[in-house]
């Protein structure tokens, strides 16, 4: 075997660890997301349950901001399965070509990447529940303060739904963090950050239900559900932003930045001409072009685009480095040229 085939043959061996390594964690990330699942169902059905029974307008919120992270938890597991569906011949019904397509390992590439993108489009329609739900919860609050005979102080059993999902909301804060840490997945990480402040929010119903029984401030409770459904709102707009960035294919300016100097020191680089870093999913893909000495053959510019792709793959984690090559226009002169650009 010459050495040209073992080095392909290393790559797509090395494209299908990558694969496999990246939908082992998928999968356990939605393994995970099932615990997630059934904690928010039995918070939301308690405080709901309680607040109904206590009158408590702010527990009724916490109830609805945890009927979001039901929403948001089961739509992520969706878009989890849809990435690591990677033996069916369509992507939700649009069909792949047929043939050996899905031999090519470029080819199997970018339908793997189109793939983990739904993990993205799923949290940007999570965003838009929650919006829908926290100004749902805000109107309620707003017309609970405007209506004197509707403002009652909660009956104290409403303090136990808002105990018990703190506590649980914490449980599952430390767990989704341990595990996302340990997965390196910026999905569970994620949902550990929304966790701990679906925990606060809970704390903080706790405490304004308490404040409200000791001191008997009627209104307290009204006010403090239109907080909470503020704070609903703004998470879903943070969520709707990151993702829609994503889709839109935006990247931090400042690592993109960084990815160039790499490569520009680099040996035989003369500089970057272009370069755009690209989300799929969780994992980041890379396209650039680089100006190198016009005289450099075919399988030294084909050497140093692999050793551009590992470097950028061992320093950042890139996945995929697509490089394409410019001449350096002080490398050659006209008569170099045949015929027209």
């Amino acid at each position: 075997m010459t050495k040209f085939k073992r080095h392909t043959t290393e790559e797509m061996n090395n494209w299908e660890k990558t694969q496999a390594t990246e939908l082992a964690k998928i999968r356990a990330s939605q393994h995970h997301l099932i615990y997630n699942l059934v904690a928010y169902v039995v918070i939301s059905i308690i405080e709901y349950w309680l607040a109904e029974i206590s009158k408590s307008q702010t527990l009724r919120a916490d109830a609805f901001n945890n009927l979001s992270g039901i929403i948001s938890t089961f739509l992520l597991m969706m878009g989890l399965h849809i990435a690591q569906d990677v033996d069916d011949d369509d992507i939700i019904g649009a069909r792949l070509p047929s043939g050996n397509y899905q031999a090519h390992m470029g080819s199997d590439q970018r339908v793997q990447f189109v793939r983990w993108r739904y993990e993205t489009i799923f949290s940007l329609v999570t965003a838009v529940v929650m919006v829908a739900i926290a100004l749902s919860v805000i109107v309620d609050g707003i017309k609970s303060l405007l209506n004197p005979a509707s403002r009652v102080v909660p009956q104290p059993v409403a303090l136990i739904g808002a105990g018990i999902a703190s506590v649980i909301m914490l449980v599952v804060w430390y767990m989704n963090r341990q595990t996302g840490l340990k997965l390196k997945n910026a999905a569970l990480l994620a949902s550990a950050q929304d966790s701990l402040s679906d925990a606060f929010t809970s704390i903080g119903t706790l405490i304004s239900i308490g404040g409200a029984l000791l001191f008997n401030l009627r209104w307290l409770d009204g006010a403090t559900s239109i907080v909470v459904g503020f704070f609903i709102l703004y998470s879903g707009l943070k969520i709707f932003f990151e993702s829609s960035l994503n889709l839109t294919d935006y990247f931090d300016p400042r690592a993109e930045q960084e990815y160039r100097q790499t490569i520009t020191n680099i040996p035989h680089v003369v500089k970057v001409v272009e370069l755009k870093a690209h989300y799929n999913g969780n994992v980041v893909t890379l396209d650039a072009s680089v100006m190198v000495n016009a005289k450099m053959t075919i399988l030294k510019s084909f050497q140093l685009s692999e050793h551009i792709e590992n470097v950028m793959r061992e320093k950042f984690g890139i996945i995929d480095t697509d490089i394409s090559f410019v001449p350096d226009p002080h490398s050659f002169s006209d008569k170099d040229i045949s015929g027209e650009f």
